[in-house]
């Protein structure tokens, strides 16, 4: 089976997504049957490397909210994490453009290597609090996972791959994807946002017996953590006041 994701390392449900899925997969019976494939989209193409902005003050001025609401809702995603198993920092995150990360990855999955690096980008962003817009510290990353630093650079000082990142883009977007995470499972079913175990593990289930052109599985329950992010924003769900 194969699951192509499309994400954008911006995105804070993208890494709860993605490690909701993997902890899914460890009870798959068929998981080294599951080839995970990662595909490019960004939220804001538009996004400056070095805005100056700390995420609290980005927030605040993205929504038109105070800072005491944007550090509100940066506790309820370090909230949400955690119900994956990540403890995230987001209030050290740097906003920053993502596409050299876009590119590298895709060089990396040349080299065999894109899952590592995803990975190890998510896991600098969120919890790390590190500047992934930079081209020194991208490529300190790739060095990370085992990958030529020499050629990383290269890379990232090229236009290289900038086809492979419009090709997912366009591709994303004849299949109608707005938001992201959002996860295709063989051309038949279709999850959309951090979805919790359940609805992955149905997707899973149903992907592998059924031949059909692919269906949004998700949960009509807010309380359980899903969530999904657009050019607009990502929303946090809200619990529901306990009686």
């Amino acid at each position: 089976m194969n699951i192509e994701i499309w994400s954008d390392f911006m995105c804070p449900f993208c890494y709860i997504g993605k490690r909701r899925l993997e902890n899914v997969l460890e009870k798959f019976p068929h998981r080294d049957e599951v080839k995970l494939q990662f595909k490019s989209f960004e939220l804001d193409p538009n996004a400056e490397v070095n805005s100056g902005k700390t995420n609290t003050e980005y927030l605040s001025s993205k929504y038109n909210i105070s800072e005491e609401q944007a550090r509100g809702m940066n506790a309820q995603m370090n909230a949400n994490a955690r119900t994956a198993g990540l403890e995230y920092n987001i209030d050290a995150m740097i906003i920053t453009n993502s596409f050299s990360a876009h590119r590298l990855t895709h060089w990396a999955d040349t080299q065999g290597k894109a899952l590592e690096l995803s990975e190890r980008l998510f896991q600098a962003i969120f919890i790390e609090g590190k500047h992934t817009g930079d081209h020194q510290v991208l490529a300190d990353l790739a060095q990370e996972v085992g990958l030529d630093r020499e050629a990383a650079t290269a890379v990232l000082s090229s236009d290289q791959f900038t086809e492979n990142v419009r090709a997912d883009q366009a591709e994303g977007a004849q299949l109608g994807i707005r938001g992201v995470p959002f996860f295709v499972l063989d051309r038949k079913f279709a999850v959309s946002g951090a979805q919790p175990d359940d609805v992955f593990l149905d997707a899973l289930q149903k992907a592998w017996d059924e031949r059909s052109p692919f269906t949004i599985v998700e949960s009509n329950d807010a309380a359980d953590g899903s969530g999904v992010c657009t050019d607009e924003g990502c929303e946090v769900p809200q619990n529901k006041p306990s009686n």
